[in-house]
This record gives C-alpha cells, sequence and structure tokens, in this order.
C-alpha cells in the first residue's frame, strides 16, 4: 500500500492507496509544532481505526508547502514505516510539461493536482483549489500545465472583513438564501459566497478567452461543495484530486526508477 500525504498551509490531507484505489483518507489541521512522533502517533491511529495494518505500507509520496514540515513527515516516515517516501519537488517525473517561466518557483500542490486533473478528465481544464489561497490552474489538451492564477482563499477574506472593521462580526460560511441581505450577518454572507463566486466565474470566462475554447472546471479543497453548489461553471468536485496526482507521480517515478 502507498500512503501519501499532502501537506497544505491550514490542512494535511492524507491517503492510503491499495493500487489505484483510496482506502482511506484523513485530514487535519496543519501545525508546524507538532513533532514527528506526534504525527506518526496519529497516524497509527488513523490506520488503526480503519484496520489497516501498517506493515503493508511500503511506499510513500507527499508534497508540501509548508518547508520547515517537509523533513518533519520525512522522518515520521522513517521511523514509523521504516520508508523513504518520495518528495515531489523540482527533478521529479511528472508526466506534464510546466509552460512557466520558472518551473521552481511552481507550488507542488498545484502540480499534482493538474496531473490529477488531466488523467480523470483530460483538457483544455482549470483546476479551482479552494484552500488558503485559491489558486486557478490551466491544463492544455495535450496535457501542458500552462499557468494561472492566486487570489485570496475565502477564509483569508472572510478575517479580513471581521479584523479591519469595528462592527462587522465573524459570520458562519454558508450560502444564503438570497442575494439581497435583509441584515448584517446574512449581507456579509451574500457578500463573501456569491461576490466569491462572481470572481470564480469572472476568471473561467477569462481564461476561456485568452484560451479560445471552453474549458472543463475542477474544484477541490475546503470550500468546493460550498461554492460549487452556488455556480454551474464547475463541473466536476473531487476532493482528493491531490492524494491522486500523488499516487500517479509516485507510479511514474517508481518506473523509472526501476528502468535504471
Amino acid at each position: 500500500m502507498l500512503l501519501a500525504i499532502d501537506i497544505g498551509n491550514s490542512s494535511i490531507a492524507i491517503g492510503v492507496f491499495d493500487g489505484e484505489k483510496l482506502k482511506a483518507t484523513w485530514r487535519l489541521a496543519t501545525s508546524i509544532q507538532r513533532e514527528a512522533d506526534e504525527y506518526g502517533a496519529l497516524l497509527v491511529a488513523f490506520l488503526k481505526q480503519k484496520k489497516l495494518p501498517i506493515s503493508r505500507i511500503t511506499g510513500g509520496v507527499t508534497c508540501s508547502v509548508v518547508p520547515p514540515l517537509t523533513p518533519v513527515f520525512q522522518g515520521m516516515c522513517r521511523k514509523y514505516l521504516n520508508i523513504l517516501p518520495l518528495i515531489v519537488e523540482a527533478g521529479v517525473k511528472t508526466g506534464i510539461r510546466l509552460s512557466v517561466d520558472n518551473p521552481r518557483e511552481l507550488g507542488p500542490d498545484r502540480v499534482v493536482n493538474a496531473v490529477a486533473a488531466h488523467h480523470l478528465y483530460g483538457g483544455p481544464a482549470v483546476v479551482i483549489d479552494f484552500g488558503t489561497a485559491t489558486t486557478f490552474d490551466v491544463i492544455s489538451e495535450e496535457g501542458d500545465y500552462l499557468g494561472g492564477a492566486i487570489s485570496p482563499g475565502v477564509t483569508i477574506s472572510t478575517e479580513a472583513l471581521f479584523s479591519r472593521t469595528a462592527m462587522l462580526p465573524r459570520v458562519e460560511l454558508v450560502r444564503p438564501t438570497q442575494v439581497i441581505g435583509r441584515n448584517t450577518i446574512s449581507a456579509m454572507q451574500s457578500g463573501i459566497i456569491f461576490g466569491y463566486i462572481g470572481l470564480v466565474e469572472g476568471m473561467i470566462n477569462r481564461i476561456e478567452r485568452e484560451l479560445g475554447s471552453k474549458v472543463k472546471v475542477i474544484a477541490t479543497g475546503g470550500y468546493a461543495h460550498l461554492l460549487a453548489e452556488a455556480t454551474s461553471r464547475i463541473e466536476i468536485i473531487n476532493p482528493d484530486l491531490s492524494l491522486v496526482g500523488l499516487r500517479l507521480i509516485y507510479e511514474m517515478n517508481r518506473k523509472e526508477n526501476s528502468k535504471s
């Protein structure tokens, strides 16, 4: 079995694959204060809960946008699983061409999402990852990564609205029943949710005009379901997109190493 770990700024996604089948997934809050032993204890508990023998995990792969946590998870894998995980970084085979100015500055999470999206859904496509930041990643019909856009995430926008105003409260992020809010809470929810949908739809339209073709739109990340239900432009929701991408990249590199 394969352990896949996607370390994000706000949350960490963990998945266990048996072949191509994703057997179990877990998500936990990102914390650079935790040591390898703490993450290891959590992993052991997760595996036990799902009745997955830790001895059956023979490979690991991870990507991280939190550099201090990369060696922590490497240490965890060595100590608790006796494996050295593949780190998705510059030089790792991904199967897609990165048609950007500087591939080394591209976040590995965006690469693994693009790999999975092209493999599962083809192209041209746009992956929207609703995380701490919201990223738009554009993949050509041939599978080339063409670039994209980065905007503040829903949570960042909401917290900024609360923290930078004297009288506006922190609100729950739920879809309002109507655009015209009848009170402060519903007005804020409308502005946040429907305003963000305006951003999403506007970006998709602009990307399609620039490409000269329609695109498939795939959503992932913590707020994918909330925002997708408010627009018809998002066609596919896949919360495990990054984990699938990690598995695909691991398999590519394992085959490559077996040839050498």
